[in-house]
């Protein structure tokens, strides 16, 4: 009984392992409700995984073993992670949208769950370099047909990211010409030493386009994406106009983003006026 007993923990861990490597990190509770087995046997099973240096354990979770600042998830990676808190900043970063403005999306799991909340708002104009982002309006009005104040949507070119955003010299030139009221820009890490920054240096220098041609720039990101730090920065903290993060943000943290930031919206506790 033993024997078969460390077999099933092994063939548990083994399909943990694979479903953490194949989206970019799990939750407990995910975990029990595919394996069919309780908390404490998942967690278990987590910390053996650490301490063979196969996962590391977050709160909550787990994740893959730290990557090198030049690692970039692919975009499905990235969509399983922090589902609840992506849909509450989407929620609270829509309130900041005037009908009728012009913004820019950048790419993104965060942006794109904020693009799903803004295909009812009327006579949008949306510039993204983000594939993902423009598919959302595009199916929204396939599905609904033409109707007045449909949001116009300008895809840029570019060359496509593993994140499914469009970068280099083609997306830069098309940002450059264009002048938007509101940036809502995704990141791949945030903190003040560093700034925003992103694993791909392409990437960031269409960010960077981004921001200058942006009035305001707000970006979403949940709590794990402070004191996270990519390759190359592409905007200091003094450039952001507002943060939304979700409740998850460290008290610590929260004083530090004070310090260097004009608004702090965390979703579900400060969600006040448009921008």
């Amino acid at each position: 009984m033993s024997e078969n007993q460390n077999l099933l923990a092994e063939q548990r861990r083994a399909l943990i392992l694979d479903e953490v490597r194949r989206r970019g990190g799990v939750r407990v509770n995910e975990l029990t409700r595919k394996l069919g087995v309780s908390d404490m046997t998942v967690r278990r099973d987590l910390d053996a995984l650490a301490r063979q240096g196969a996962v590391e354990k977050v709160h909550g979770g787990a994740v893959p073993v730290a990557e090198a600042s030049t690692h970039e998830p692919g975009f499905e990676a990235k969509s399983g992670l922090e589902l609840s808190a992506k849909e509450d900043i989407a929620r609270a970063a829509a309130e900041l949208v005037a009908p009728g403005s012009a913004i820019a999306l950048s790419g993104g799991t965060t942006t794109y769950a904020l693009a799903h909340r803004l295909v009812d708002v009327p006579d949008l104009t949306v510039v993204t370099n983000s594939v993902r982002v423009a598919d959302v309006f595009h199916a929204a009005q396939r599905s609904t047909g033409p109707r007045q104040g449909a949001a116009t949507v300008v895809l840029t070119g570019g060359v496509r990211t593993p994140s499914d955003s469009l970068v280099g010299p083609v997306a830069d030139q098309a940002i450059a010409a264009l002048h938007f009221d509101v940036l809502f820009l995704g990141v791949h890490g945030i903190s003040v030493e560093a700034g925003l920054s992103t694993p791909n240096l392409a990437e960031a220098e269409t960010n960077r386009r981004l921001v200058q041609s942006a009035r305001r720039v707000v970006v979403v990101a949940d709590h794990t994406k402070w004191g996270t730090v990519g390759l190359s920065s592409f905007a200091a903290l003094d450039q952001v106009d507002t943060l939304v993060t979700d409740a998850g943000l460290a008290a610590q943290a929260r004083a530090e983003i004070a310090e260097h930031l004009r608004r702090l919206v965390v979703a579900g506790e400060d969600q006040d006026g448009d921008l």
